[in-house]
């Protein structure tokens, strides 16, 4: 697999701004059972300001990845646990799994403060039957996954683990972004 190194990634990042978006600030119930932050509430994606770029996989084979930044508009708030992130084709969805190494840790998110995680994928082979025809992505903060973002997937299709159902994909945990 080829990988891309940290600038060219970076650069790629910078350059492909694809979704700039804001719910309308509703927080469902799921929010407040993941209550502990500081404000007293778990992070609600009504309440981000979302970017995506992404360093895209160019060949069949290759590892690509999409970072999605997320900016708090509203009150301090908590993030706790994962991302959960689904890729959807016309058939179906398959869900995204967390990074074996990865960590979850509390992260606390102050008016103005940012963190991203990662989408790492594999791209398939178009038109395989060992690849997933990804339309959309779809992810949604932890407790809240009533409260999904849709973003439309244009990075190639996504290979099948072992040429079976699940993707070769995985979500990064919370980064801390800046002070």
């Amino acid at each position: 697999m080829r990988t891309f190194p940290p600038l060219a990634l970076a650069t790629a990042l910078a350059a492909t701004l694809l979704l700039t978006a804001c719910d309308d600030g509703k927080a469902g119930g799921d929010d407040v059972k993941n209550a502990d932050g500081p404000g007293g509430s778990a992070c609600a994606i009504g309440h981000m300001g979302v970017e995506v770029g992404a360093g895209a996989a160019p060949a069949a084979g290759d590892t690509g990845t999409v970072t999605v930044t997320l900016t708090n508009q509203g009150a301090a708030c908590t993030l706790k646990g994962y991302p959960t992130v689904d890729l959807v084709t016309q058939d179906g969805t398959t869900s995204v799994s967390p990074e074996q190494t990865a960590k979850a840790q509390p992260l606390t998110l102050g008016k103005g403060g940012t963190t991203s995680f990662t989408i790492t994928y594999v791209r398939g082979e178009a038109d395989s039957p060992k690849s997933l025809p990804v339309r959309k992505a779809s992810f949604a903060l932890p407790g809240a996954t009533a409260s999904a973002r849709d973003l439309q997937w244009s990075y190639g299709e996504v290979a099948r683990k072992d040429g079976g159902g699940a993707a070769q994909a995985s979500v990064s945990g919370f980064e801390s972004s800046g002070d």
